[in-house]
């Protein structure tokens, strides 16, 4: 029992150091965060967009979305509307056509899911030879800020490949658990994305509010049809150089689960998908970055380590409980109480006073700031869930989350 007392210690001790040194990396990073400025819009409408909506029983919800994107202030003979009625079973359809989307049938019960959706539309564009100048990304219980293509358009204008809306929440006040996701979308917009952008770095794609110049799209392929086709797309990108930005102000909210076992369902399928990409992008990223002393990919291959590092957190508080249960009378015991354990402890907590300024900077309803007090136990339950992703990573099945809310985008600024 000693020795092995003693083994639990080094792996403590290691475990707290490597983590405790990524949250400092993260934290350095996000003080770049703090400065933002509305760029000002310099090209007028250019742009052809096609605008792609893939939606599985979406019938509650996407009639308000395709009204957000006719209300856009951009020339509505610049971009056209087209949703994907995947595998539909209700009046997805019949609901696109009444509001004026160009609907568009998918049955495949082979290949399910949101990235192969994209993949067939984007193959269809290709042989009826549509002249686009970029596809625009949504999902079907989104709503757009009415200058969202405004801005889309002035970013590709200036020479920008790949770029991402920012990632707002609807129903940020519906429970707890839409609350503790929506100050998680704010801290990360702001302190992760906005930060990286300053920074000249690569933003995480989102997989909504995603815009992709159409050439890059034909020469690199989608090919992206993984639970996470977002981030495998982004990654590729960095790869061969392309860098993702970030636009703060091209704004997209989105629903989010009210009930911890629809978060949970939902958070499992982003950490499965994670993990798949991160085993075969993580470390050549690393390499390349290291080599190349490119901090673009040095930034993304540590990204792709997040969800390990989730782990390591959530097995290092259990370590924690062992060690205080248990007799610290071990060689090991007393090399640990020499290191500043407290120090990598205050790093997380540190971490999460970020919170409470992220929704300072990014001015939102004062409602939001009693969620801060339940947050932790949201934040803990991240342990479980990508223990449990950890495990079953090799799924590939696609998990559709259930929208009920039809929310409109007036109700939202009202707030």
């Amino acid at each position: 029992m000693s020795l092995l007392h003693g083994i639990l210690n080094v792996v403590y001790v290691f475990m707290q150091i490597f983590t405790g040194a990524i949250g400092v990396y993260q934290i350095i990073m996000s003080v770049f965060g703090i400065w933002h400025r509305r760029e000002k819009v310099i090209h007028g409408p250019k742009k052809r967009f096609a605008v792609v909506i893939p939606g599985h029983n979406e019938e509650r919800v996407v009639g308000p979305l395709i009204d957000s994107l006719k209300a856009q202030e951009y020339p509505a003979e610049l971009f056209d509307v087209h949703l994907i009625a995947d595998n539909c079973t209700d009046h997805t359809a019949d609901v696109g056509r009444l509001h004026g989307a160009i609907v568009h049938e998918r049955t495949d019960k082979e290949k399910r899911g949101k990235g192969f959706a994209i993949e067939w539309i984007l193959e269809k564009f290709q042989a009826s030879h549509k002249n686009y100048d970029a596809i625009v990304m949504f999902d079907a219980d989104n709503l757009v800020d009415p200058s969202f293509l405004t801005i889309m358009n002035d970013k590709l204008c200036r020479g920008h490949k790949v770029i991402q809306g920012y990632l707002g929440v609807k129903n940020p006040f519906d429970s707890w658990v839409s609350v503790s996701m929506a100050i998680s979308y704010w801290f990360s917009n702001r302190m992760w994305q906005k930060a990286r952008q300053n920074l000249r770095l690569s933003c995480s794609l989102g997989g909504t509010g995603l815009c992709i110049d159409y050439n890059l799209l034909q020469e690199m392929g989608w090919e992206a049809t993984g639970l996470t086709e977002d981030l495998e797309f982004g990654v590729r990108c960095v790869e061969r150089g392309v860098v993702p930005i970030w636009a703060h102000d091209a704004k997209v909210y989105d629903e989010k689960p009210t009930d911890i076992l629809s978060s949970f369902r939902q958070r499992l399928r982003w950490m499965q998908g994670h993990f798949h990409c991160a085993r075969y992008h993580m470390v050549p990223l690393l390499k390349q970055g290291i080599r190349e002393r490119n901090m673009v990919k040095l930034d993304a291959g540590i990204y792709l380590f997040q969800p390990a590092r989730f782990l390591i957190l959530f097995l290092t508080s259990l370590m924690m409980l062992l060690q205080i249960s248990t007799p610290k009378d071990t060689v090991m015991s007393h090399i640990t109480n020499l290191l500043p354990t407290d120090f990598w402890v205050g790093v997380n907590v540190f971490m999460y006073l970020q919170m409470p300024l992220a929704l300072l900077l990014e001015r939102v309803n004062w409602r939001a700031y009693f969620g801060l007090a339940i947050l932790p136990l949201f934040l803990w339950t991240w342990g479980p869930v990508t223990l449990q992703a950890f495990f079953t990573k090799a799924n590939r099945k696609w998990s559709h989350t259930v929208h009920k809310r039809a929310i409109r985008l007036d109700q939202i600024r009202s707030r």
